[in-house]
């Protein structure tokens, strides 16, 4: 198959471009910005039909939550208006789309696991152009499979695992939250399974996928430095309405990975034992 990947520089971006030589009877095309511009419909159209592209795994968004809030016009047409490009130019040439959401639809009030059919309700702009993109998605391409995950990391980009790696290293203390229940996600983790994903075939609809386990951003931070040796550095726990930020973060966001894991016969690493991972690929990144 030709599969055009967008958002290839990105973390989940480059997790994939790394695996994809495990899978060399498929074509990638890799594209960020400088190769294909996913708000220009034109452009959009005239790569996926000129490249007789089969599936697209959509990578790209704006992520900067907070900058989204002052931003709205410019997160709406990466995260809603792109997407919808991207799915009507798939469909017409009969392909599926692989999209990629967030747990920030939801608010964060529950006090459960997150079912793909609970009713979203996204309180911040980032989280209402994530949604309206996954009803685009699905709205123009019947074979799309939308997979909503959380607290990504990896060795790549900006991320909370680096910060708070670096943060470490520099400060004697830090204060970080600890009523915001979640569950990281392993870039390299979700990439593997995108990619098992397209050999087994794509049934639409929507999945979770994070890494198993449950945890606060206190807990995670405690463990990252722990794992990565920085003892120096006093990690606290506080609220977040001590920690203001021009976006609202779901307090609770854990998703519920079921249905995932039964279609496509998978198992999710614990959060634990990837991050360790992680740290070890960053360390030996730097020597």
């Amino acid at each position: 198959m030709n599969i055009l990947v967008t958002g290839c520089n990105g973390q989940l971006g480059t997790e994939l471009r790394l695996q994809e030589d495990n899978h060399a009877s498929h074509r990638f095309y890799n594209t960020d910005i400088e190769e294909l511009d996913i708000t220009d419909q034109m452009a959009v159209d005239a790569f996926v039909a000129k490249n007789e592209i089969d599936g697209i795994v959509n990578c790209a968004a704006f992520t900067a939550v907070d900058k989204a809030e002052s931003s709205k016009e410019l997160c709406t047409a990466l995260n809603t208006v792109a997407p919808a490009y991207l799915a009507s130019a798939i469909a017409r040439r009969g392909g599926w789309m692989i999209h990629i959401s967030t747990d920030y639809v939801f608010d964060g009030t529950a006090h459960l696991p997150y079912q793909e059919d609970a009713t979203p309700s996204p309180d911040s702009v980032y989280g209402s152009t994530k949604l309206a993109g996954e009803l685009a998605v699905t709205k123009f391409c019947p074979r799309s499979l939308i997979i909503r995950t959380a607290w990504l990391y990896s060795p790549f980009g900006n991320n909370f695992v680096k910060t708070m790696m670096r943060l470490g290293k520099e400060r004697k203390e830090l204060g970080v939250v600890f009523d915001q229940i979640g569950s990281p996600t392993y870039a390299f983790d979700l990439a593997k399974t995108i990619l098992h994903i397209i050999e087994e075939g794509v049934r639409p609809g929507v999945y979770h996928y994070s890494n198993e386990g449950v945890i606060s951003w206190y807990d995670f931070t405690k463990a990252i430095h722990r794992i990565a040796g920085i003892e120096s550095c006093k990690v606290s726990p506080i609220h977040t309405t001590d920690y203001p930020t021009p976006a609202r973060r779901p307090p609770f966001s854990v998703l519920d990975k079921s249905k995932i894991k039964k279609t496509y016969s998978i198992e999710i690493p614990y959060w634990e034992t990837s991050l360790n991972d992680c740290i070890e690929r960053i360390r030996n990144n730097k020597e």
